[in-house]
């Protein structure tokens, strides 16, 4: 392995410890999001960087495609979802959740 791969995997976990700090300090549902994107993209320098490492540039890049066209879709639905919680609270807030209770 590379030195190159060793500075990968350093911002790999540096984005992935800064997406997991932003989800256990934040309370607003964007923010949370922006978080979860975060790490999703440490999660993508990862695979890249391990196949880069071991020589199986092409099987990393089509795992880290098809990891892309999953967040787009997760991503969709996690706003939309927002902009639901948005209408029923008047506001992002997730203590005002607890209001949604069926």
């Amino acid at each position: 392995m590379s030195n190159t791969w060793y500075l990968y995997l350093f911002f790999a976990a540096a984005l992935v410890f800064a997406g997991l700090l932003g989800l256990l300090a934040k309370r607003n549902l964007i923010k949370l999001l922006i978080a979860i994107e975060i790490v999703g993209k440490g999660v993508s320098l990862l695979l890249l960087s391990t196949g880069l490492a071991k020589a199986h540039i092409l099987t990393a890049q089509a795992l880290v495609v098809t990891y892309i066209v999953i967040e787009v879709s997760l991503v969709a639905t996690a706003l939309a979802l927002i902009i639901n919680i948005r209408r029923q609270t008047g506001g992002l807030d997730i203590r005002s959740l607890t209001r949604l209770k069926g």
